[in-house]
């Protein structure tokens, strides 16, 4: 699972390097670990719950959800397979997701409909994390100049 993140991270690398600013690829790192970190979190914790669709049965759910696992695996090494795989676009699978539950398959559903901006295959998850960076600055830059104008009246009308 190492390696299938190792290229994408590295690209956040050489963009700071080329834009010459590392600030900025650190930055864009940061922000793809923490929505990272935030998934494999979200998924671990709702797979550690027991599953409610099986709750008038006679199934013992001590272990979590554990439907559609792989036992030598488990449920911590399935949501973190899971979340890295739907980051990265791989389409390896060792669970299935549409067995998680309602909030752990949110997690992969999200990082394939983001379309793999969580760093992403080999290039393809900055391009796409840039194209949100560029997004967030422009409509923050609108934000930011309407309430320029705004208190530019006010001031005028105060003279």
């Amino acid at each position: 699972m190492m390696f299938i993140f190792m290229i994408p991270a590295s690209l956040t690398y050489t963009y700071g390097r080329m834009a010459r600013n590392q600030r900025q690829g650190w930055a864009i790192f940061w922000a793809m670990a923490l929505l990272f970190m935030a998934g494999v979190a979200t998924a671990y914790w709702s797979e550690a719950h027991a599953n409610p669709a099986a709750h008038g049965l006679f199934i013992d759910q001590a272990a979590g959800n554990m439907e559609g696992k792989e036992v030598r695996f488990g449920i911590a090494n399935s949501a973190l397979f899971a979340t890295v795989t739907t980051d990265t676009s791989c389409g390896a699978v060792n669970s299935m997701h549409d067995s998680f539950n309602p909030l752990g398959g949110m997690v992969p559903l999200l990082n394939i409909k983001l379309g793999e901006i969580i760093f992403g295959g080999v290039g393809s998850g900055l391009y796409g994390m840039l194209v949100f960076v560029l997004l967030t600055v422009f409509i923050a830059g609108l934000m930011s100049g309407a309430r320029r104008s705004i208190w530019a009246r006010r001031s005028r009308r105060a003279k």
